[in-house]
């Protein structure tokens, strides 16, 4: 009845009354506040409870993602002006992850997870929406990190083959991809996300050091062109908006952070503190990208870079850790959404080790099968992504918080919010299905 009582003194009437940053109180309290309603399987326990920090990487790790290779040819497409709208996306993203938290505090003891939200707000249709557009999209990712690993692996190393039964061979993208999926699977198997903390420190030393290699080819190699950039391009912001959401994607694997924090009411402070790391890491290289390469900048930076320099291939190396480190965040989700649907025992290990490892299996059987992946992914990435980042999280604070009274100014900046979401799916949708038409 405590942790209930308390629990209930910070549900808030309006995300306008409620403070963003929560004030610091005792972690023992809070400690013994967040065991009893959120951890419904046998990872919640003290010990699996992420602290502060350790949280800070994780939800960094999950918003920092490979769109940061796009953030330069973002910018060309748009305009310098275009980094208004990418400060914009940012901040809606930002507002729309508090709004998963307010949703999973309405009732502590019956939300857990982002289906739980759906269910929640419009009963068992809302929880399959939400469930499918998380899970679909969870897993598509998933499996283009791992058509990211075989393509740019396969450019290192062209040629390369493994001699398996018989005379079959397993060799090129196949080959690293089934590589790449053999060195993700035992992060998958780690039963807390304070562990997983430490592969996402590797992530984000990855992305920092990706930036590092842009200035390095600024200054000591390629120079800055600023004469052949512009300062708005019309014809080319829908193209950036796009790619401005795509980079704050991860709002699915929220709720599973949120709940693995021994202290989960500073989850909007450690959210503002993870959007405004990324924000600066994506900014940078954007600026540094534009400047570099001006109008030539590719969809890739990566790919712009000159062959044979050193820090040419630091930066591709450090693209292929990306993924790998994000990997485990991403499927988590599916996993324990796998166990619970099978009733598999809690904390189970050998139940969580023999998931993890069919869906990463899955995964890379798929990313070695399916033709045209890349555009298929554009498409149903810029659907899913603005679904499960913009759209679900607005509809249901409304429908859960309603009742309560919520003042009309929020009211509005939803509404605009949600135009938002659906002109960025609309357009991305059609951008997509062109250049899917395009390539057969």
């Amino acid at each position: 009845m405590e942790s209930q009582n308390t629990c209930e003194e910070v549900l808030p009437v309006s995300t306008l009354s409620e403070p963003l940053l929560p004030g610091k109180a005792d972690d023992d309290d809070d400690l013994e506040v967040q065991l009893t309603p959120y951890d419904r399987r046998a990872t919640a326990t003290a010990t699996g409870a992420s602290s502060f920090s350790r949280t800070c990487l994780n939800l960094t790790n999950a918003v920092s993602g490979i769109g940061v290779l796009s953030m330069p040819y973002a910018v060309a497409q748009g305009g310098w002006l275009s980094l208004a709208l990418f400060a914009l996306v940012g901040a809606v993203c930002y507002y729309t992850g508090t709004l998963i938290e307010r949703c999973m505090r309405a009732d502590p003891g019956a939300i857990a997870s982002y289906p739980d939200i759906g269910k929640f707000a419009f009963g068992s249709a809302g929880r399959r929406a939400v469930a499918f557009f998380m899970y679909v999209e969870l897993y598509l990712v998933a499996i283009s990190f791992l058509v990211l690993e075989g393509d740019n692996l396969d450019k290192l190393f062209p040629g390369s083959s493994v001699r398996l039964a018989g005379d079959y061979r397993l060799q090129g993208k196949q080959l690293f991809i089934a590589l790449a999926a053999a060195v993700v699977l035992p992060t998958t198997w780690l039963k807390s996300l304070g562990v997983l903390a430490y592969v996402s420190a590797v992530g984000l030393v990855a992305s920092a050091v990706l930036t590092a290699s842009l200035v390095w080819a600024g200054v000591s190699e390629t120079g800055f062109r600023r004469n052949s950039t512009s300062v708005l391009s019309l014809s080319g912001l829908p193209t950036s908006l796009g790619l401005y959401f795509v980079c704050f994607t991860g709002h699915a694997v929220f709720p599973t952070i949120y709940s693995s924090m021994r202290n989960n009411r500073h989850f909007s402070k450690v959210l503002l503190i993870s959007s405004v790391l990324c924000s600066v890491n994506y900014g940078l290289t954007a600026v540094l990208g534009y400047m570099i390469y001006g109008e030539d900048v590719q969809s890739q930076v990566t790919l712009n870079l000159p062959s044979g320099k050193l820090y040419t291939k630091v930066a591709i190396v450090t693209t292929l850790i990306n993924p790998l480190a994000k990997y485990a965040l991403l499927v988590a989700p599916i996993t324990a959404a796998v166990e619970e649907r099978f009733y598999l025992p809690a904390g189970s290990a050998p139940a969580r080790v023999s998931v993890s490892t069919v869906v990463v299996v899955s995964t890379a059987v798929v990313a070695s099968t399916v033709p045209f992946f890349g555009y298929l992914m554009s498409f149903i990435g810029s659907f899913l992504s603005v679904m499960a980042t913009v759209i679900f999280p607005c509809l249901c604070f409304l429908k859960i918080y309603r009742a309560e009274g919520i003042s009309r100014i929020e009211v509005a900046a939803i509404a605009g919010i949600l135009m938002m979401g659906v002109f960025v799916a609309v357009t991305g949708t059609y951008t997509s299905l062109q250049q899917i038409i395009g390539s057969l």
